[in-house]
């Protein structure tokens, strides 16, 4: 798990799990499933406009994702407030990592940037 406050005050602590039934590794493909949980720290409500993903394979193959909000939501979160959604990535390699942002407005009209910390996504026993 990945646990990253910032001074925006918006925490992001991510969740991953190697999905073998959906993956062919013969075929180079590698898919993985992660929960999200976005907790405003903050003493401002802030929304979650859009999602900015860098996906890196262990090949060094990079696949930037861009686009409104998550999961189909721009979720509105007021301080103590929690958003939760799952999601997945396919990759050509057993191993590889995700990091980006969540661009976020705050009641005062303020935007900012929640950044996500680099997460590892990797089949088991791969890594030690």
């Amino acid at each position: 798990m990945t646990r990253k406050a910032n001074q925006s005050n918006i925490c992001v602590e991510v969740v991953t799990a190697y999905l073998e039934v959906q993956s062919d590794p013969q075929d180079q493909r590698f898919v993985f499933a992660y929960t999200i949980t976005i907790r405003n720290e903050g003493l401002t409500s802030a929304r979650l406009l859009t999602r900015h993903w860098i996906i890196t394979d262990a090949n060094g193959n990079v696949k930037e994702v861009r686009g409104d909000g998550v999961v189909g939501e721009q979720p509105y979160l007021k301080p103590g407030q929690e958003f939760r959604y799952s999601s997945g990535a396919v990759l050509e390699t057993p191993v590889g990592t995700m990091q980006g942002s969540y661009q976020m407005v705050a009641d005062d009209g303020r935007k900012f940037d929640a950044p996500i910390a680099p997460f590892r996504l990797s089949i088991p026993g791969v890594l030690h």
